[in-house]
């Protein structure tokens, strides 16, 4: 193997010297498949996602709300800062581990929710269970997988699930029991989709919930035959039609069911009483993703709750709302002892450093995880995982720091050379 070869491998790095060394649990697999041999970034497991998944599909884990304004300003938003690192500073002995509600992971980033990650990768939930699982950081399990809880718990050693909940406690009550009783630890109720949101590349592209056979979805199959053949007819073959299994205490309908809108139920009638009402039920850990706003925070921890998620589901809901790195210093500083994370536009090393210096503790990403899945099944993902913590590691040296604790606003400045203060 020549020597750019084997820095195209990640066995070497071109970071002035500074050898980058994954946290423990995340190295990539020893012999990687072909076809990830030139993915270098997250970005580039996108790319390759294009090409594999049929557009319906591609289009509705890519798009956004309406004008992707805030699907664009998530990554403005990062690009709006810039380091000011130290030189000179012994950081051989350097770790990014990271502790959340007493857990310590081998890296402080996570796998986020993601709906319906069947449809791309064939079992989607468990193939991204396990790598998070192997390399030692958590997975939020979505609601609205197609694949029942109680299985892929079984392939993750951290239990974090993420619950669409109705205003109607009659269903809210059985789904957290449901949720205790598979095993989970963490119950993270997203709160930031009262109604479904204007997604206009949903219908340009062809993807409807339910589900709808037509020629164009069938084209689209048989123009992707790899993804016909890796995802779809294995999983028809060997599991059925898929359901949706985890929206309530009993299984839901089937993906091509008109019923599958029905069983949302009235989302826009959750209110923080429920929460209240959640918290008195659920013992384990509970955390509210979609904080944009300090007084919601604010609430959350008057409230009770554990942990608060600072998203904007990726852009995905209320298109123009502010990205969540704009808003994380204000509602880290209303959190008190509740621990802050975020999402939305993450997809370098950089950037997870720059969310940890202006206070999460923690942050998830989903798109590049899932496209990677889709691409290379489990050794896709554990790349994509792989790729990110080296990105840390070696940002980390060249920042001068050796633990993620020491990631402050000292070591950040506006890009543009604006005076405001960072926090």
């Amino acid at each position: 193997m020549s020597a750019s070869e084997q820095e195209l491998e990640g066995r070497s790095s071109s970071a002035g010297g500074v050898a980058a060394k994954p946290a423990a649990g995340v190295a990539a697999p020893a012999r990687k498949p072909a076809r990830l041999r030139w993915v270098l970034s997250l970005e580039d497991f996108e790319r390759a996602g294009r090409r594999f998944l049929p557009r319906p599909i591609y289009g509705f884990i890519a798009g956004a709300a309406e004008t992707d304004a805030s699907l664009h300003a998530n990554r403005a938003a990062f690009a709006d800062l810039a380091f000011v690192p130290r030189v000179l500073v012994d950081t051989s002995a350097r770790t990014q581990a990271a502790s959340v509600f007493g857990r310590r992971y081998a890296a402080p980033f996570g796998l986020a929710p993601m709906g319906a990650s069947a449809l791309a990768a064939y079992q989607g939930d468990t193939m991204l269970a396990r790598a998070a699982a192997a390399a030692d950081i958590p997975y939020i399990m979505s609601a609205s997988s197609l694949i029942p809880m109680e299985e892929v718990v079984r392939h993750g050693r951290s239990a974090w699930f993420q619950a669409y909940i109705p205003g109607e406690r009659a269903r809210i009550g059985p789904l957290i029991e449901r949720v205790a009783r598979a095993g989970f630890e963490v119950l993270v109720v997203t709160a930031d989709v009262p109604v479904p949101a204007n997604r206009e590349n949903n219908v340009r592209n062809g993807y409807s919930l339910p589900l709808k056979p037509s020629v164009r979805l069938g084209w689209q199959g048989v123009t992707h035959p790899g993804w016909l053949r890796e995802v779809a007819a294995r999983t028809l073959r060997r599991h059925g039609m898929p359901y949706f299994e985890n929206m309530d205490a009993q299984r839901g309908a089937p993906v091509f069911s008109a019923r599958a809108m029905r069983e949302l139920g009235q989302r826009d009638a959750l209110s923080w009483n429920d929460m209240a009402w959640i918290r008195e039920r659920w013992k384990g850990k509970l955390v509210v993703k979609g904080i944009l706003a300090r007084e919601d925070a604010r609430i959350a921890r008057e409230l009770g709750m554990d942990g608060i998620i600072v998203s904007n589901h990726g852009g995905r809901q209320l298109d123009g709302a502010v990205a969540p790195m704009r808003v994380l210093p204000e509602i880290a500083a209303e959190a008190g002892e509740m621990t802050v994370m975020l999402d939305s536009g993450i997809r370098r090393g950089t950037d997870v450093l720059k969310a940890l210096a202006m206070g999460a503790s923690f942050v998830f990403l989903g798109r590049p995880f899932l496209y990677a899945a889709a691409i290379a099944g489990e050794a896709g993902v554990r790349h994509a995982i792989s790729l990110l913590s080296e990105e840390i590691d070696r940002d980390m040296a060249l920042l001068g720091i050796t633990e993620i604790a020491q990631m402050r606003p000292e070591l950040l400045t506006w890009a543009a050379g604006e005076r405001r203060p960072l926090r």
